[in-house]
């Protein structure tokens, strides 16, 4: 009696670890996954499906094949031990009483190359590439297949865009005329635009990334030779660093290329804008100045038949802060029974506040300017150097904008942090520009009534004054504050009266036209 379907009964040995079996691959009539039995060395038969590795034990009844339900499976013994979870089984299939076997065969997988995680690309890797069925060698071996392939896509797009700058070469003196480096540029895009069926403006795109490897930045060139870069990666360099002179893009390249490959394009774009900054932090004030000037309002209409309304070319604090305040005052907005998500409350708001429009339920604390994280460093806010800063949300600043936005948070808690030469914290801390209760305790006790001459209003309904403003360095301690009436405090700081804080709890003023007056220790209200 001949079984109902084909069998295939090769006989490749398991190319996993050394076992005392040989694995075979049988066909099954309505069944979607492999399934593999191993001859075991006492002549049993030792079945398992791709997906399941449980051993069960099963007598054979009906000669040469096993009937289970519909599925008929071939056997080459007596006895078959099957692998499979008994939910699996057809309906009124009970698997007898069996022992689990020791052997537990699993499906069979080729091999790849040895060492081709580390191998260079190039004609050795691609025939090794060409010879492999990814499908057939394990999950581990897969990713480093395809990290190969990526090497050689590499490798290969280095070929190509050596061979676009070698068109462009053979066109600057064609036929024996010199030509201009623009003429020959134009000739050798139609060239490449005519070869590849490209469009004009992508072929003189890709001209020019073709001779910013092979002329102006070589050693992206040799990265992507050797696969140690990709183009996409490639493409981020070339275009972050356009605006630089070569010199100045080639000392970028040298700093980013031994962690280029290790960052995303976003890492990678934001690491190369702050090292432009270093390299040449005037130009990048003007270009930025520049585009500034060029700021802009633009509507563009969407396939959907919506548009979008876009800011153009605006300072990226402002952005930030108007970002944040739309993002807080939505926050606000969401409240329960709100069916609208948070993406369509910060577009609604949007739209509201510049039509001049309150947003309707909108909290009143909502409404205060929102504060803009920086990260700098000391010598750069104080004007000593203009090192780039960082804006949370956007990326690398110039040093204007970041010491703009220092200034216009005045009324903001201050977070810092106290680095080593290399960058790692050694304390963090945060200076607030409002006194804690309990210096506002030992203000008042000290001083108990406004300290601005002859004034009696109790130090108790005075607000806490800095001497020294925080814009200016002063600090949030008990050496720099003192009590202000709102009266004297607006005088303070409308009419240029100064004061600074003596020993024993005595204050000496400064008027406008030049006058000092000390106030006399631990004055009490009379």
């Amino acid at each position: 009696m001949q079984p109902p379907l084909d069998a295939h009964l090769g006989d490749k040995t398991s190319r996993g670890p050394p076992r005392k079996a040989v694995i075979y691959r049988a066909s099954m009539r309505n069944q979607s996954w492999p399934l593999f039995f191993a001859v075991l060395a006492s002549g049993d038969v030792a079945w398992t499906s791709a997906r399941r590795y449980l051993i069960l034990s099963w007598p054979i009844a009906d000669g040469p094949f096993l009937v289970i339900g519909s599925w008929y499976v071939v056997v080459m013994s007596d006895q078959a031990t099957m692998s499979t979870d008994p939910e699996d089984l057809p309906f009124g299939c009970e698997p007898a009483a069996g022992t689990v076997l020791v052997v537990d065969p699993q499906p069979t997988y080729e091999p790849i190359p040895g060492g081709l995680a580390n191998m260079e690309p190039g004609p050795v890797m691609g025939a090794l590439l060409s010879s492999i069925n990814v499908s057939e060698v394990s999950g581990h071996d897969q990713v480093v297949v395809l990290g190969a392939h990526d090497r050689m896509a590499s490798h290969h797009a280095a070929g190509r865009y050596r061979a676009m700058a070698a068109v462009h070469t053979t066109m600057l003196d064609f036929d024996g005329y010199p030509q201009r480096w623009e003429d020959a540029a134009n000739s050798a895009s139609a060239e490449v635009r005519a070869a590849l069926h490209l469009t004009r403006r992508a072929s003189d795109n890709e001209l020019a990334l073709a001779l910013t490897l092979h002329r102006r930045l070589p050693l992206l060139a040799e990265m992507l030779e050797t696969g140690s870069l990709d183009i996409r990666r490639a493409s981020t360099i070339d275009s972050a660093t356009i605006h630089l002179t070569d010199a100045r893009a080639q000392a970028v390249v040298d700093e980013i290329a031994g962690v280029a490959s290790e960052l995303t394009t976003g890492q990678l774009r934001a690491r190369i804008q702050k090292l432009c900054i270093d390299v040449d932090p005037d130009d990048a004030q003007d270009r930025y100045e520049r585009s500034v000037a060029d700021r802009r309002i633009v509507m563009e209409a969407t396939e959907s038949g919506t548009a979008n309304l876009l800011g153009m070319d605006l300072p990226p604090d402002t952005a930030a802060a108007i970002r944040r305040f739309i993002h807080s005052t939505a926050m606000s907005l969401h409240v329960k029974g709100e069916s609208r998500t948070m993406d369509q409350l910060r577009a609604d708001v949007y739209m509201d506040l510049l039509q001049g429009i309150v947003p309707t339920g909108c909290e009143e604390s909502s409404q205060s300017t929102a504060g803009v994280e920086i990260v700098c460093n000391l010598a750069t806010l104080t004007e000593l150097a203009d090192h780039p800063g960082e804006l949370s949300g956007y990326g690398p600043v110039v040093a204007d904008i970041v010491r703009q936005v220092a200034r216009r948070q005045q009324d903001s808690d201050w977070r810092y942090t106290i680095v080593d030469d290399t960058g790692q914290p050694l304390h963090v801390g945060t200076t607030s520009r409002r006194p804690t209760p309990t210096q506002k305790r030992r203000i008042h006790a000290r001083y108990r009534t406004c300290v601005f001459p002859g004034c009696r209003m109790p130090s108790i309904v005075c607000d806490i004054d800095h001497s020294v403003a925080v814009a200016d360095g002063g600090e949030t301690c008990d050496c720099n504050l003192a009590p202000l009436c709102r009266h004297d405090h607006c005088i303070k700081h409308a009419n240029g009266w100064t004061y600074k804080l003596l020993p024993a709890n005595r204050i000496q003023w400064t008027s406008p036209l030049g006058h000092t007056y000390t106030n006399p220790p631990n004055r009490a209200p009379p």
